[in-house]
């Protein structure tokens, strides 16, 4: 598998990258994990707009899903070929509702599914394309989950937006790459099932015996150094920040 770190500011985009995205391939198939602020423009610097395969958006705050909308009408309104065909979009209950209300002006209520295919996200295990994905509800305070990717033997698991959660830790046992946010700063903010901080993130990993921990969704406001050394006291593995168009070989 290849991940490509398309966003990975948390809240709002920072002047270097958009909002959480991240675009994962194998076998030609490519995966869309999350898309937020500012997302689609970066995007297209690694695929094509039309190129995507399937979407899973682990919760409908604005920073992981808003350009959805923009996405909506580069495939609705798509002049040179037609309208797309519907592509699967895994996300909480409601999604479609949501990005509906968000533009507020489709041209009727089920415009959104003439061009994504919605599929509701559960606890529960099932294929997207080539992969096999498991998916568990986070701490969060809306509907949010999880996901385990695996392939070839291989996994990657993204935490979406969470607090410290036991379900977690169990999705990313023993997982080649942990893409794990930590938009909290140990000892500055404790906001329980909202965020985690660079030292939980590190704590989630070493329980869960991760191979390797990329921390992700910092805010423009925290400086990044603090929470990668936080991580680093409490896992002893690779510790890195997620940085725009890096890419990593699962």
């Amino acid at each position: 598998m290849k991940l490509t770190v398309v966003g990975c500011s948390g809240s709002f985009p920072s002047v270097e990258s958009a909002c959480s995205s991240y675009l994962l391939e194998a076998d030609g198939f490519r995966l869309l994990l999350d898309m937020g602020n500012g997302a689609l423009g970066e995007l297209q610097r690694h695929c094509g707009l039309y190129d995507l395969d399937a979407i899973f958006l682990s919760h409908l705050h604005a920073d992981h899903c808003i350009d959805m909308c923009a996405y909506f009408v580069a495939r609705y309104y798509r002049h040179d070929g037609g309208r797309c065909d519907p592509i699967p979009v895994y996300g909480p209950e409601g999604t479609e509702h949501r990005l509906t209300t968000a533009y507020a002006d489709t041209p009727s209520a089920s415009s959104m599914s003439e061009v994504f295919d919605f599929h509701t996200v559960k606890p529960s295990t099932f294929d997207i394309g080539p992969f096999t994905v498991h998916t568990e509800r986070v701490a969060h305070p809306v509907e949010a989950y999880g996901i385990r990717v695996e392939h070839g033997g291989r996994s990657l698991t993204y935490s979406g937006d969470t607090g410290v959660s036991p379900a977690l830790d169990e999705l990313a046992r023993d997982t080649d790459l942990f893409l794990c946010e930590a938009a909290f700063t140990h000892g500055k903010e404790d906001i329980p099932d909202l965020h985690l901080n660079g030292r939980e993130a590190g704590e989630s990993a070493a329980r869960a015996g991760a191979r390797r921990l990329v921390l992700t969704h910092i805010p423009p406001w925290t400086d990044p150094q603090i929470n990668l050394a936080d991580a680093r006291t409490a896992f002893q593995g690779p510790v890195e920040l997620a940085v725009p168009r890096r890419t990593y070989e699962i």
